[in-house]
């Protein structure tokens, strides 16, 4: 069975500092750069997902419900965009933007992008390369990536578990793939809303491990 990694809004914004902190956030990313570094053979592949966004429409908001509107963050092209500086990306080989017009909560409304050409100066005119134009026309959404890589089962980490974790993990299934997530190597922000997650997984037919069940 062919699995892949998928590491989950990782961000600056996401971790302490961010304009949309969890608490745990960059020990998520130091954990997950010491667990890359032991197991990133055992996966087909590794990617990351990033909130991406440049025009959300009521997902952003000056008076946000933190339910379905939020304060601004991970917008396109800035630091908080940026995978946390303790998260180790040697391993990483595709990143999948999600959001930019909409909320994106799942990974796998994400399109394949390359999010470091953004500010790059081409050309002799230093023509600079703005935040819409690092996902290409013709790029796939992660879930057509997966099956061209010949993925059947997938393993969830990241931020946050009652958030996009969830959402991603959910889609996952939907979609078909063998489903896991490690529980050490995620971060959520309310226990309440994670214990309601974790029932919806178990629904789900997602499996949740520990660290130790390894």
């Amino acid at each position: 069975m062919a699995q892949a990694l998928i590491i989950v809004d990782v961000q600056n914004d996401f971790c302490e500092g961010g304009a949309l902190a969890v608490e745990g956030g960059a020990q998520v990313a130091a954990d997950l750069s010491e667990f890359l570094e032991e197991n990133h053979a055992e996966y087909s592949a590794v990617v990351a997902t990033q909130d991406w966004h440049i025009d959300p429409g009521p997902h952003f908001s000056d008076k946000p419900d933190f339910v379905r509107s939020w304060p601004v963050h991970c917008v396109a092209g800035t630091k908080g965009a940026e995978l946390h500086t303790d998260l180790d990306t040697d391993h990483i080989e595709a990143r999948f933007l999600k959001g930019l017009y909409d909320d994106g909560y799942s990974g796998f409304e994400g399109q394949l992008g390359d999010p470091e050409r953004v500010g790059i100066l081409e050309g002799e005119k230093g023509i600079k390369v703005e935040p819409e134009d690092v996902i290409p026309a013709e790029a796939p959404d992660l879930d057509t990536w997966l099956q061209h890589q010949g993925i059947d089962a997938v393993t969830i980490v990241g931020i946050a578990t009652d958030h996009c974790v969830r959402a991603t993990a959910l889609d996952a299934a939907e979609n078909d793939y063998a489903v896991t997530v490690i529980s050490d190597l995620t971060v959520g922000v309310s226990q309440d809303k994670i214990d309601q997650t974790y029932e919806e997984f178990e629904e789900a037919g997602i499996t949740v491990i520990s660290l130790q069940d390894l």
